[in-house]
């Protein structure tokens, strides 16, 4: 499934099987979730990117061919993240902040991501999932648990966490928090009670509007929801010291604020992409926590309507495309099979 010009619908393409070079490797999808990285991509928002692009950041599949210099095998079950390669050469690569590479790439955007049957990628970013974790339950750990993960250890000692926006990565996080005994509060856009009750029936312990104010002062808050207006109110709702991490890829504008919010030593920080250490060391915190993931589940073809039901607030947890299984109901779609040039 192509994005061939911004802001288009995405449309679906033949191609010839790729083969892996170098530190390649070529994965037999297996699943793919849908993340709001992906519209932001589709309409243009983040100033980068190639076209055309297969999108999808949240890869789960089985190395069925590898390069010559790869570090995976072939029937290797891996997740492909947002960063897709990095220089190792830049300052920031080389102070250990491969997050802020200037000459990064990232899956989806600059190369082709998981919208697809067959996919390539760098085995040296690809990682390893937990047990215990089905394919369709493995790829939201891949973005909205990864960058949720990278804001949770932003947002510092919190034993009172709110959450803003109560989507994908929130409700992976969410139970993260509560692992670690934290009381999370989840904040929704006015009026929508079933986001409300969604994150209820995800433990948090108490869910309101976010133009409300919080039951008590927070220690910290993530804003998950890429609406600057929420900045001013998640300082409102926190303690002196307390931290405001701005979790989202882009934002609306943050509109001006009475710097009496942002006094008593409170602060704002953003988060940006991931490193491997952060991947790594989440999925040892998946397998010890045993995340329960929401999903809905539909067919690669219906990929453009996956976008808009995400663009219109309609999926509870994660949407995940599915390819159909080409080699019918005696084989998994995870197996690993012969990759052949020229074939579809």
């Amino acid at each position: 499934m192509v994005l061939r010009e911004r802001g288009a619908p995405l449309v679906i393409e033949e191609r010839s099987i790729p083969v892996p070079r170098s530190h390649q490797v070529l994965l037999r999808v297996a699943a793919c979730a849908v993340c709001r990285t992906d519209l932001h991509v589709v309409d243009g928002e983040l100033g980068r990117g190639v076209l055309p692009v297969v999108l999808g950041h949240q890869v789960v599949g089985t190395v069925v061919a590898a390069g010559p210099d790869a570090v995976l095998q072939v029937g290797a079950r891996v997740g492909v993240p947002w960063l897709a390669w990095t220089c190792g050469s830049c300052a920031m690569c080389r102070a250990g902040r491969e997050n802020l590479c200037v000459n990064a790439r990232f899956t989806g955007c600059d190369v082709d991501g998981g919208f697809q049957e067959l996919a390539l990628a760098d085995s040296r970013f690809c990682l390893r999932l937990p047990e215990g974790y089905a394919d369709v339950e493995a790829a939201p750990l891949l973005c909205g648990g990864l960058i949720g993960y990278r804001a949770l250890r932003m947002a510092g000692e919190a034993p009172r966490l709110g959450l803003y926006g109560f989507g994908s990565a929130a409700h992976i996080i969410a139970q993260v928090a509560r692992h670690r005994g934290s009381t999370v509060f989840a904040f929704t856009r006015a009026g929508d009670r079933a986001a409300q009750e969604f994150a209820l029936g995800m433990g948090v312990s108490w869910a309101g509007d976010s133009t409300g104010p919080a039951p008590e002062p927070l220690d910290a808050a993530i804003i998950f929801a890429p609406a600057g207006e929420l900045v001013p109110l998640a300082l409102a709702a926190l303690r002196p010291g307390g931290t405001v991490v701005c979790a989202g890829i882009h934002m609306s504008d943050i509109p001006s604020f009475a710097y009496s919010l942002l006094w008593e030593e409170r602060s704002i920080r953003s988060v940006a992409n991931l490193t491997r250490e952060d991947g790594t060391e989440f999925m040892r915190v998946a397998a010890e926590v045993r995340i329960r993931v929401q999903t809905e589940v539909l067919p690669l073809a219906e990929a453009g309507r996956a976008l808009e039901l995400l663009r219109a607030g309609r999926v509870h947890g994660t949407a995940v495309l599915v390819p159909e299984d080409p080699h019918g109901p005696g084989r998994s779609a995870g197996a690993p099979v012969p990759a052949r040039p020229g074939q579809v």
